[in-house]
């Protein structure tokens, strides 16, 4: 088994800056796309249904960008490299061109485009910070990605606000749709910049690690394989990998079902909650979300890397679990004040449930599986992401419309519950056991 070097802090943040651009991509799909398709006419129960690219593309796109990375290997670029420069510069030319959309379907297919490029990147990301730390660097390093997470996030909505307050000057946006404000193109045209270079910056800082000679062995006979053969790998490696999955993995299946769905209805309806409980236009309204949203990522970055210590002292599964319950009560306390500034006070919390989401789920599961087959069980993870969305994305029409009265406040509400269930569910998680000096793969009980 090869022996992992341990980095050093600057090691592992430079390898991390290109979650940067990522996570401000992510930022502007979190709270300003929606209200652009509120923008160019969408109603309310029409809203999840036109995100329903993210959760296709993710559960298409990264487990099979996974697999194919697995079995990736050159001396000149490496084996994840590739990929998550060429998701940047797709990720790139989207955000470039969206502001631009005049009407709902070519917005609705910029997003389709964009989530391929954001998660052709993703994946192979996170496989890429497994490959080269140390299992007692994990947590530490996944932890600075959950940082990067928030810093991409709070940059993007902090762009959104500050430009509405410079530039926006007395436009308003009414309750029928117009134009999409011209203050919002400037986010987007950071976050077309910042996606391609802070990848760069990654890509050229870090070099991966070269496979084992087993490793080397197994991609060579696969690339010696016909073509079809080839194209099938993914697909088979992938049902493979379920097959074998740890029950850990089966067990955080039932938690992020929950997380996850409530997740997308917050960046949903939180800026149209805000036309209901404080009567903001649709522009207010967004500024009002894209404040909320930096809070929370704001809190995300403060309390990061703070989660580590308390990871390693109390354990991952506890920490992650009372993150669970904070977020909840955000998001159930929200809907109930009525103060633009005391509003977002809520946001601290969110911001900790957030940072626990994004880091320790991840360095949990890179724990158990094996380094050869990181890639696609990375993919799944994120499959376990995708499909509550796009579970969501399907019924929470229906639900808004027939169930909660077509209330944005009822929205937020149901998913302050959905996060409490997950709580619960994370209760159940049996931490993975893992020796933090060495680099085996140590299953979990009933693992492989």
């Amino acid at each position: 088994m090869l022996k992992k070097p341990t980095l050093s802090f600057w090691q592992i943040f430079n390898m991390n800056v290109g979650f940067l651009g990522i996570q401000f991509s992510f930022g502007l799909q979190q709270t300003a796309v929606n209200p652009i398709f509120s923008f160019l006419g969408a109603h309310h129960e029409e809203l999840p249904l036109l995100n329903l690219a993210g959760p296709v593309t993710g559960l298409i796109i990264q487990p099979i960008i996974g697999a194919i990375s697995d079995k990736t290997w050159s001396p000149r670029w490496g084996r994840r490299k590739p990929f998550f420069m060429i998701g940047a510069l797709i990720g790139s030319m989207c955000l470039f061109a969206f502001p631009f959309s005049s009407t709902l379907w070519f917005a609705v297919g910029l997003l389709w485009i964009l989530d391929v490029g954001n998660n052709m990147a993703m994946e192979p990301y996170r496989a890429f910070v497994g490959d080269k730390l140390p299992n007692k660097q994990l947590s530490f390093g996944y932890q600075m990605q959950s940082l990067f997470v928030g810093a991409g996030i709070v940059l993007a909505n902090a762009s959104i606000f500050l430009f509405q307050d410079w530039f926006g000057g007395a436009e308003t946006v009414s309750n029928t749709a117009e134009a999409i404000p011209k203050w919002l193109y400037y986010s987007f045209f950071i976050g077309a910049i910042l996606s391609v270079s802070t990848i760069l910056w990654s890509v050229l800082k870090t070099p991966e690690i070269p496979p084992s000679e087993e490793e080397f062995k197994h991609i060579k006979e696969h690339n010696a394989l016909p073509f079809f053969e080839r194209i099938k790998t993914p697909f088979l490696e992938i049902i493979d990998a379920i097959k074998d999955m740890p029950k850990f993995m089966w067990k955080l299946s039932g938690v992020y079902l929950f997380q996850w769905y409530a997740l997308f209805v917050y960046w949903q309806f939180i800026s149209p909650m805000f036309e209901e409980s404080m009567n903001f236009d649709k522009s207010q309204a967004l500024s009002q979300a894209a404040k909320m949203n930096t809070t929370y990522n704001v809190s995300t970055i403060v309390f990061a890397l703070a989660l580590v210590p308390l990871a390693l002292k109390f354990g991952g599964k506890k920490v992650y679990v009372f993150s669970l319950f904070l977020t909840g009560i955000a998001m159930l306390s929200i809907p109930y004040i009525h103060d633009p500034l005391l509003v977002i006070l809520p946001m601290v919390l969110f911001g900790i449930g957030w940072a626990a989401m994004m880091g320790i789920p991840y360095s949990m599961v890179s724990k158990i599986v094996p380094q050869e087959r990181r890639g696609v069980y990375m993919g799944i993870l994120n499959m376990m992401i995708v499909i509550p969305m796009g579970i969501q994305t399907v019924t929470f029409g229906p639900i808004v419309k027939n169930l909660l009265n077509d209330s944005a406040i009822s929205a937020i509400l149901f998913g302050g519950v959905f996060f409490i269930i997950s709580g619960v569910l994370a209760l159940r998680l049996k931490e993975p056991e893992t020796d933090n000096e060495s680099d085996s793969f140590i299953p979990s009980a009933g693992g492989h």
